[in-house]
């Protein structure tokens, strides 16, 4: 199915009337894009997103990507010929700067573009997705040898950029990564072992792949205090190959047009990235980026399991309305059924909330990469910072239960190829788990974030929103009070964070970030019914204001009983000895 409708009002209500992006105090910068021109760029984009890419959607799944016995991968049908309109139509290069042949746009409005095309179709977003963050982390850290010869073809799209990072024995723990580096004439290095689910490794897309790796040297202290961070392009500069080889692609749940490969590196020519043994430190810029990127994938899918499910429901007759007597009518479409609306309101609240959400961390990243004031880029900053895990986990939790809930609305239809629900089920799980799965994202939030610097951003951003509560419309309080309300439980369970051990602080990680997810969505909805209040007679105002009081009465009361689950302790967690966890 491609019946994809990217939505490009939602998303213009959110940058025009909620953030005033392109009227920001501290981004001057942006002024010239009025709302005419934002609405042409999305409208294009959205145009794109459903004509050329859409319809790769389910030719990618059926037709998955084929691995050779020479290393080579194919895409499936018609990748090749979209990649090559998506480059020359400019998409991938929208908030890049101009100095590297960029657009030089904002941020969130690349983003808003990036959900239209992972709603189309993630498996193609995929490849050049992770450029990006590729990007980001070689101007972050690269020479400006490496910044020459490669960040033009990786900002246009000439070349693609991966992340080579796990390995077989490895996960998440990257501090028993084993691939080493042994220094060669040049200032080079000889990169040799072996990586896995290394999105995009090989590809027929672009000619030239450029791998960021890591590995050791060969004096690196153990652990991840020893890893150091390599460039290593599958071309060298007079063309020959280097020393990379795909020795086969995952057969996989769902994404099969994006290709998971393994990787042998085999004495492979590198370059060192950063500082030496301070590979995580250059690695995080692009994986933070792949994390927001990982949540708006969420979104994506549940945006995309939202339409098909409406559209369904509004035309699939069964049963009769509720209360209704009996008259000569067959059955009702099903989208009368209270328990249908609830599947329905649900994915609405969440979906739209959390395209709101997103929106604002975006701005913060420009806020911090150009606004004139020093004080205001910090903050930005640290914010995004403490929203990045939450987003990436929190979207990618709520994109999967949402698709799920989705494929519920079709009934035994959902659980049928044919109408497509199914794979947006399979394609949404693995967002849980890319770029360190979401309990270790949630861990990172109450650890990293919280804990370390005694609370004192998330306490920043709970007086902000509290503020916004107390300055709310009386005619807001159906969602100003209980938002209220979930701040307070927020700040309660951020002061036990800070005060708890070490086995403590784990087991309250995920009930913890759950409760921030809820909250920030439930205070993007403050402002979204803030922004619909005035014009309340117009229905698209009117829906608004209706689903932030579904989220206020059905999502905020959840809060209070997470920070009871935050408060209860490790002790049933870790009480059973190994053993008692195997067959009965």
């Amino acid at each position: 199915m491609t019946d994809y409708r990217p939505p490009i009002c939602d998303i213009r209500f959110v940058l025009e009337r909620v953030l005033g992006f392109n009227r920001h105090p501290g981004l001057a910068r942006f002024y010239v894009l009025d709302d005419d021109l934002v609405g042409a760029i999305l409208e294009e984009a959205g145009s794109f997103a459903a004509g050329v890419i859409a319809p790769l959607n389910a030719v990618g799944d059926q037709a998955g990507c084929r691995w050779s016995a020479d290393g080579s991968v194919t895409t499936p049908p018609g990748f090749v010929e979209a990649y090559r309109r998506y480059v020359e139509a400019g998409w991938g290069t929208l908030a890049l700067p101009e100095e590297l042949g960029g657009q030089g746009l904002p941020h969130v409005l690349a983003t808003a573009v990036e959900e239209f095309m992972n709603s189309a179709c993630q498996a193609f977003t995929m490849y050049p997705g992770l450029t990006h963050g590729a990007v980001d982390a070689l101007r972050a850290a690269g020479s400006e040898s490496l910044k020459a010869e490669y960040l033009p073809r990786l900002a246009s799209g000439e070349w693609l950029g991966t992340m080579a990072l796990t390995e077989p024995h490895c996960g998440t723990d990257l501090g028993l990564i084993a691939t080493r580096a042994e220094p060669a004439p040049g200032g080079s290095f000889r990169i040799s072992g072996e990586k896995i689910f290394c999105s995009g490794g090989e590809q027929d897309l672009t000619d030239n792949i450029i791998h960021l790796v890591l590995g050791r040297l060969p004096d690196a202290p153990a652990g991840s205090r020893g890893t150091s961070l390599f460039l290593v392009p599958k071309l060298l500069a007079d063309g020959t190959r280097n020393a990379v080889t795909c020795t086969g692609i995952e057969h996989k749940m769902g994404l099969k047009g994006s290709a998971t490969c393994a990787m042998s590196f085999a004495g492979a020519t590198g370059w060192l990235v950063g500082e030496p043994n301070g590979g995580l430190a250059a690695m995080f810029v692009m994986m933070n980026a792949a994390r927001l990127t990982c949540g708006n994938h969420g979104l994506a899918a549940a945006e995309l399991a939202y339409q098909r499910a409406s559209s369904y429901a509004r035309e699939r007759r069964q049963g009769r309305a509720p209360g209704m007597q009996p008259s000569g009518r067959s059955a009702d479409p099903i989208i009368v059924h209270p328990d249908v609306r609830r599947m329905l309101m649900d994915a609405r609240a969440t979906t739209e909330g959390l395209r709101a959400l997103i929106a604002w961390t975006a701005l913060q990243i420009d806020v911090a990469r150009h606004d004139r004031r020093v004080d205001e880029r910090q903050w930005a900053a640290a914010v995004v910072g403490l929203l990045t895990p939450v987003i990436k986990a929190h979207g990618t939790d709520q994109g999967f239960a949402t698709a799920v809930a989705m494929q519920q609305v079709l009934g035994g239809h959902g659980y049928i190829a044919e109408w497509g629900m199914e794979q947006i089920v399979r394609d949404a799980r693995v967002a849980m788990i890319y770029e360190g799965a979401n309990g270790v994202q949630a861990l990172d939030l109450a650890q990293r974030k919280v804990a370390k610097d005694g609370g004192q951003v998330a306490e920043l951003l709970f007086a902000m929103i509290e503020r916004e509560c107390a300055g709310a419309e009386t005619e807001l309080a159906f969602i100003a009070e209980p938002l209220a309300d979930a701040i307070g439980e927020m700040r309660e369970a951020a002061a036990m964070l800070v005060r708890a051990d070490p086995e403590e602080l784990g087991a309250a990680s995920y009930p913890f970030l759950q409760m921030l997810g809820i909250s920030a969505i439930g205070w993007m909805w403050l402002r979204m019914a803030a922004a619909s209040i005035e014009e309340r007679d117009d229905p698209f105002c009117a829906a608004k204001l209706v689903t932030a009081r579904h989220y206020a009465l059905r999502f905020l009361p959840d809060v209070a009983a997470l920070r009871r689950k935050v408060e209860a302790g490790a002790g049933t967690l870790m009480a059973l000895p190994a053993e008692a966890f195997g067959a009965g």
